[in-house]
């Protein structure tokens, strides 16, 4: 599922990658809203909430939002820069997400030994641009079927979905059609229930565990881009010694 292949992605494959990579992003948007009482991948909600602070002339809380916002254009921007330059290495995306889990990671120990509310900005804006690099990396891998952390994209591509299967039966399109409306509709819907799982999950071990719980994560998300790289070495190696023999 983190591999980029030459063939078409199946929808099994990608309701894989949204099991996992929009789980652990709904995850790490309740740990930060639990902890600091923002979500860093919210940027419909932050921009708007721009607004409030411009009425109301905060100065600082303008910087912060701007700077959230502009943190998340980067991290896409970074994820897309990678992908273009390893475009020929077959595990670029594992790497991505190997880096972001070891940075998530880092942000999650520094919270664990040095927590202190005048450092919140810095580490929300620190996961604003993870969260950037993880929906950029999802929507790269999936060609844009699967928006980790964009929930309001993904329920507008599943009401599309929805509406392309009800107008193929109203007139009797080709079942071919039919069902790839319906495998479509169910990839949008595992990614928005995946989603909101995880936001009901990270919001339950942040309060039994604090920063343990973001160190966690932090964690899954090295091992798992990690076991996909040592299984595709593994898998080109025996491939090799199958034509060298």
């Amino acid at each position: 599922m983190l591999i980029k292949k030459k063939k078409a992605r199946s929808h099994t494959e990608d309701r894989c990658l949204a099991l996992v990579l929009a789980t652990a992003a709904g995850i790490l948007n309740a740990m930060a809203l639990s902890a600091f009482g923002f979500l860093p991948s919210h940027m419909s909600g932050n921009a708007s909430q721009m607004s409030t602070e411009v009425a109301h002339s905060d100065t600082s809380g303008l910087l912060f939002l701007a700077a959230l916002l502009l943190a998340f254009v980067i991290g896409s921007m970074v994820a897309r820069v990678a992908v273009v330059i390893g475009q020929k290495i077959r595990t670029i995306f594992c790497l991505i997400l190997l880096a972001e889990g070891v940075a998530l990671t880092a942000v999650s120990m520094f919270e664990l030994l040095f927590y202190s509310t005048r450092f919140n900005a810095e580490v929300l804006v620190t996961l604003g641009f993870l969260m950037g690099v993880h929906n950029a990396t999802s929507t790269q891998l999936s060609n844009g079927r699967v928006r980790s952390t964009h929930v309001t994209g993904t329920l507008t591509d599943a009401g599309i979905a929805l509406g392309s299967f009800l107008s193929s039966l109203v007139a009797r399109g080709e079942a071919t059609d039919r069902r790839s409306c319906r495998k479509q509709l169910y990839t949008h819907l595992t990614t928005i229930c995946s989603f909101l799982t995880g936001c009901i999950v990270g919001v339950a071990l942040f309060d039994w565990f604090g920063f343990k719980a973001m160190l966690g994560l932090g964690g899954i998300l090295i091992v798992v881009p990690l076991s996909a790289i040592v299984i595709t070495v593994r898998t080109a190696s025996k491939w090799v010694e199958a034509r060298s023999s």
